[in-house]
């Protein structure tokens, strides 16, 4: 889609159209490397980069992403049929139509992404992004446990520490991107967890199959995305440098899914 220069700046940034123009005319705006000082320059949307004083502007594609500080005793659903309390009542009907990035079950409590662009929820949730977690567990953190987050585990009967509903009993867990025992005592015990994968109530399955209750959980970050002292039950708009990272990592999964699709089709020649 084209468009004119000013508007392009004034769309995807904090400036006004008029800052914009000032910006240009001024001197302060590069398009793909070179100074443009026409605010009526018209622009490719899609494909053009743009800098103002040397800070990427950077296109959301018109979809807004939120992040809550969920707090524990809140569901990840629109609503509950035993009147229990949701993230919208947390969030305000204003947030009502966004769709939350997977799920923090009932008791645990952290970063909560919601968009309302149902194709970045999705992404999101199907990427292998780095999500990092504050797990509190009853017991010790044996040998075995530790090797299990290093190597991975696969469990025909996951069943332990999923909720009693769940038609999940199988589970294969990926080996954690990092872990960090912060601490280790008979009572309970403290570690930060990294891991890429967001299924069904997975690190609680993990700890129960070692015959360790998750105590607390709470979700620390979501890729680059962090609460940056967010209160509880509080939300916030993504960052610019946030948006940036989100619109490189959209790209990247759209390209990826053309590139897919284009060898299903010459498969099927």
């Amino acid at each position: 889609m084209m468009m004119r220069l000013n508007k392009y700046i004034a769309h995807h940034s904090s400036y006004s159209r008029r800052e914009a123009d000032k910006a240009i005319q001024d001197g302060y705006v590069r398009v793909d490397g070179e100074i443009q000082e026409n605010p009526a320059t018209q622009v490719d949307e899609k494909e053009v980069v743009v800098y103002v004083s040397g800070k990427q502007v950077t296109p959301r594609d018109k979809y807004t992403v939120i992040v809550y500080n969920k707090p524990k005793g809140e569901l990840v659903t629109k609503s509950d049929p035993r009147g229990r309390k949701t993230i919208y009542d947390g969030l305000g009907s204003k947030y009502k139509h966004f769709i939350p990035v997977g799920r923090l079950d009932y008791a645990t409590e952290g970063v909560l992404l919601l968009t309302d662009a149902s194709k970045v929820a999705t992404a999101l949730m199907d990427s292998g992004l780095e999500r990092v977690y504050k797990v509190k567990i009853k017991g010790e953190i044996t040998p075995e446990i530790e090797a299990a987050m290093m190597n991975g585990l696969e469990l025909a009967d996951a069943t332990a520490g999923g909720h009693s509903h769940s038609k999940v009993t199988s589970m294969t867990f990926a080996p954690f991107i990092a872990y960090k025992i912060q601490k280790n005592e008979h009572n309970y015990s403290v570690l930060k967890i990294a891991i890429s994968e967001g299924k069904n109530r997975e690190i609680r399955r993990f700890f129960a199959h070692f015959g360790a209750e998750v105590a607390d959980l709470k979700r620390l970050s979501f890729a680059e995305i962090e609460l940056n002292n967010l209160p509880t039950g509080k939300s916030r708009f993504l960052t610019r440098s946030e948006y940036s990272a989100l619109f490189t990592f959209m790209k990247a999964d759209e390209k990826l899914t053309r590139e897919k699709a284009g060898s299903k089709a010459k498969g099927k020649k």
